[in-house]
């Protein structure tokens, strides 16, 4: 069972990330642009950067961890309930998440 902090924690020893605030929730950004937002809408969630494949992949895996709404039909993002997630897959979904944000400069530190 993953929390909040538990996001901040791993995301943070990422290069060049910075807590912020997204959507009037509580966000990740790396140069300015967000890979990690918690929601607070009926649904909640955390949303996370992903191919269309990957969150194909997840869906149909079955796992109560991963779901998604129609607010994010055709997007590449996956909203993972942290009360449920592994967190090895956490953390390498955040990571990939991370990866699609961040500029080369912070890749190539990683």
């Amino acid at each position: 069972m993953s929390k909040w902090a538990d996001v901040v924690s791993f995301g943070t020893g990422l290069p060049e990330v910075e807590e912020a605030i997204s959507y009037g929730t509580p966000a990740l950004k790396v140069n300015g642009k967000s890979f990690a937002r918690l929601r607070t809408e009926a649904e909640g969630g955390l949303v996370l950067l992903c191919g269309m494949d990957e969150k194909e992949a997840l869906l149909a895996s079955g796992e109560q961890a991963f779901y998604t709404t129609p607010h994010y039909d055709g997007y590449g993002a996956i909203l993972v309930d942290l009360d449920a997630v592994d967190e090895a897959q956490l953390h390498e979904l955040l990571e990939e998440s991370w990866n699609r944000k961040a500029p080369e400069r912070a890749k190539r530190r990683r």
